[in-house]
């Protein structure tokens, strides 16, 4: 018979109450309330969630239980998930993040899909990923295709030394250069820049964004402070024919095209995220 601790938590535990009383208290904060109750349960059980769930009798020991406090007390105040667990999934790939990096997301796919369709019929293309933070974007190009020549950028040592350790750990070779933006890159070139870079507006950095470091999310008064230096400095970075892929603000694209044109860019084409929100922008050299 499973033996079963006198404590509170593990008692809750029991009857499914303590996932009920963690739902309510992530109510206010979270969009997936529940989800994010048994992932972090699993977590400070040393468990997978589907075992969690199997199993509800399970006690947990003192030792989860009160990591399991500790953890949902800061969920509640806001802080964000990937961070209190520690890892975040992106293309498949099981990622390493720390609140040195920008947790990646969902709609920051879609560059990886277009890059790979660009360079589709390239033999070992060079790709550059510019702002790189835990090095998504490269290590899931890189993992589909594996003879590119993929270089990954931040002038971050902190987002670096994660972006390098997920690399090891999945085995993935990725040039990693510290740089602010092309700075220590001498005079390469590339057949697809992407960036995904801080696009949000100043005024904006604040609640559940304010956990994510600051230099990967702030754009500037108007968001648009860093699409200025790569429209500026890209040119001249890529092969002909090749392509900058920016990612953006879905209230940013009007801006960004009048920009990128005013810099002798030309936008080949735009596309939306799965949620039909403008997402990216597909600009090449000249008219």
């Amino acid at each position: 018979m499973t033996s079963v601790s006198a404590s509170p938590t593990d008692s809750v535990l029991r009857t499914g109450g303590a996932l009920a009383a963690a739902v309510t208290k992530l109510n206010a904060v979270s969009e997936t309330p529940r989800l994010d109750a048994e992932l972090l349960l699993a977590f400070a059980a040393g468990r997978t969630r589907a075992a969690v769930l199997a199993s509800p009798e399970r006690a947990l020991d003192a030792a989860a239980a009160a990591l399991f406090a500790t953890l949902l007390e800061r969920r509640a105040r806001g802080e964000p998930l990937a961070y209190l667990t520690g890892e975040r999934e992106f293309f498949s790939l099981p990622l390493a993040v720390s609140p040195d990096v920008l947790i990646p997301r969902a709609e920051t796919e879609l560059l990886v899909e277009l890059a790979l369709a660009i360079v589709a019929s390239a033999a070992q293309p060079a790709v550059l990923d510019v702002g790189t933070g835990s090095g998504a974007i490269a290590l899931a190009i890189k993992r589909e295709r594996t003879d590119a020549r993929v270089t990954a950028t931040d002038r971050s040592a902190a987002a670096l030394a994660v972006a390098r350790g997920n690399a090891m750990r999945l085995a993935l070779d990725v040039r990693f250069v510290e740089s602010d933006w092309f700075e220590e890159l001498g005079g390469e070139v590339f057949d697809v820049i992407l960036s995904n870079p801080p696009y949000v507006r100043s005024a904006d950095v604040k609640g559940a964004l304010g956990f994510e470091p600051k230099l990967a999310l702030d754009g500037g008064a108007d968001g648009l402070a860093a699409y200025r230096v790569l429209f500026a400095e890209a040119r001249r970075r890529l092969n002909a024919g090749g392509s900058l892929l920016i990612e953006h603000g879905a209230d940013q694209r009007a801006e960004l095209v009048a920009l990128a044109e005013a810099r002798g860019w030309r936008v080949a084409a735009a596309h939306d995220d799965l949620a039909g929100r403008p997402r990216v922008l597909d600009l090449r050299n000249g008219s």
